[in-house]
C-alpha cells in the first residue's frame, strides 16, 4: 500500500530535497507541497495525505497551529511528522499536544526520512531519545493535567501496557516484560487507543503523563 505524503515547509529547497528523497521509495508518493501552515491545512483537506511532513516555523500560520487544525479535522486524520532543526526544540511538548505523531531532524538521511514516514504511517510514535528526555522534563515541570478521559475505562492489563508505552517500550519489549505474545500486545494497544479516543502511541504517551499514570523519574 502506497503512503501518500504532503510536505509543508517555507523553504523551497527543503521541499524539493525531501520530494526527491521520497520519490525514490516504491511505497511512498509525494502528493503535494505547501509553503506555509495555512496552505498546509488547505492542501491536506484537498489531497487527504496519509502523512504530513510539517515544519514548525512558517509564515502566515505556524506548524503547531496547522497541526492542531489538521488533526481536529473531520474524516480520516493524517499523521503529522514535525520537521525541526534541533532535536531539543522548544516545541516538542506543544507539538505532541497539538496532535503530532513524532519529530524528524531536517538533516536526516534519505533512509531515515523514508523510515520515519513509514513509522508514523503505521501508527507508531517517532521520538528520538533526546526528544523523549525533553518531553519528560516538561511533564516534570508542569505536573499532571486534568485527565481527558477515565483510566477506569481500560482494564488493569491495558493500564500496564499503557504505562510501558509511556516509557517508550516497543510492542516486542512490552511482550517480553508482561510475558505475552506480540500480537496480544498489539491487540491491547488498539483497544487502549480506541477506548481513550487517542490517535496513536504519541498521544498515548502524552495521555499517560497528563493523567499521572506515569510520572517522570518512576
Amino acid at each position: 500500500m502506497t503512503i501518500r505524503v504532503l510536505i509543508a515547509d517555507d523553504q523551497g529547497m527543503v521541499r524539493t530535497g525531501f520530494t526527491v528523497f521520497l520519490s525514490t521509495q516504491p511505497d511512498i508518493e509525494v502528493v503535494g507541497e505547501a509553503a506555509d501552515g495555512s496552505e498546509a491545512v488547505a492542501r491536506t483537506a484537498e489531497l487527504r495525505p496519509d502523512v504530513v511532513l510539517m515544519d514548525v516555523r512558517m509564515p502566515v500560520m505556524d506548524g503547531l497551529e496547522a497541526t492542531r487544525k489538521i488533526t481536529e479535522g473531520a474524516g480520516p486524520v493524517p499523521k503529522v511528522l514535525i520537521l525541526t532543526t534541533f532535536d531539543l526544540d522548544d516545541y516538542v511538548y506543544e507539538a505532541l499536544r497539538a496532535g503530532a505523531s513524532g519529530f524528524l531532524l531536517k538533516d536526516a538521511s534519505a533512509q531515515q526520512l523514508a523510515e520515519a514516514v513509514r513509522v508514523v504511517a503505521s501508527g507508531e510514535a517517532l521520538l528520538a531519545p533526546s526528544v523523549t528526555r525533553r518531553l519528560i522534563a516538561e511533564f516534570a515541570r508542569v505536573g499532571p493535567r486534568r485527565p481527558r478521559g477515565r483510566l477506569d475505562d481500560i482494564t488493569e492489563r491495558e493500564t500496564e501496557v499503557l504505562a510501558l508505552i509511556a516509557r517508550g517500550r516497543s510492542n516486542q519489549e512490552i511482550a517480553g516484560d508482561l510475558v505475552l505474545s506480540e500480537q496480544t500486545v498489539k491487540t491491547h494497544v488498539g483497544r487502549i487507543l480506541a477506548k481513550l479516543n487517542l490517535r496513536d502511541r504519541a498521544q498515548a504517551i502524552v495521555y499517560a503523563y497528563e493523567t499521572g499514570l506515569v510520572r517522570p523519574g518512576e
